[in-house]
């Protein structure tokens, strides 16, 4: 996703943590390319950023929040499913992908996918907007370094993903999963 880049019609927001974003500090830029999204959760762009914001600051730890430019890209099935094939050679859409970068200042690009994210949702009798919350944070840590390959990442990402949805005062998405 190309931050400087925006399509008529489509909403952009740009939250920077404590008024301004840098290597130290987060910013957090809010596409919302499908308006669907605005209908399906009040308040979304908000919502995405303050997701991200609290994953940063618990991949930090005590240290401060984690910092540098994020996108989150909220769109439709079928963007994600282009970009999925594009850079993962999967041709469907999934919820969330996470595209680190590779340059100082910027952590990376987080999309996610309206139609797979409520469908979800409504499968695990969660409610949208909390469970966008988690699939946000969810690629915030991967961006800061976080990974699930292994059973043992995998248990620390979920712990950081619980505390970050507590940060939230949403349900742990965990919480009554085998």
């Amino acid at each position: 996703m190309d931050p400087s880049s925006s399509s008529p019609g489509v909403a952009r927001e740009s939250f920077l943590a404590d008024g301004h974003g840098s290597a130290e500090e987060p910013c957090i830029d809010v596409v919302v390319e499908d308006p669907r999204w605005h209908a399906a959760v009040p308040r979304v762009a908000r919502l995405a950023q303050e997701a991200a914001e609290a994953a940063l600051a618990e991949a930090g730890g005590a240290g401060g929040p984690v910092g540098g430019m994020v996108t989150v890209l909220l769109t439709d099935d079928r963007a994600v499913k282009r970009l999925n094939g594009l850079h993962r050679g999967k041709n469907k859409p999934t919820n969330v992908l996470s595209f680190p970068a590779e340059m100082p200042g910027l952590l990376g690009d987080i999309a996610v996918a309206l139609g797979v994210v409520r469908r979800e949702a409504r499968a695990a009798g969660r409610p949208l907007h909390a469970h966008l919350a988690h699939l946000v944070a969810h690629g915030a840590l991967h961006l800061a370094g976080y990974d699930h390959l292994h059973a043992g990442e995998a248990r620390r990402m979920e712990r950081a993903e619980a505390r970050i949805m507590r940060r939230l005062a949403l349900p742990n998405p965990w919480r009554g999963v085998a």
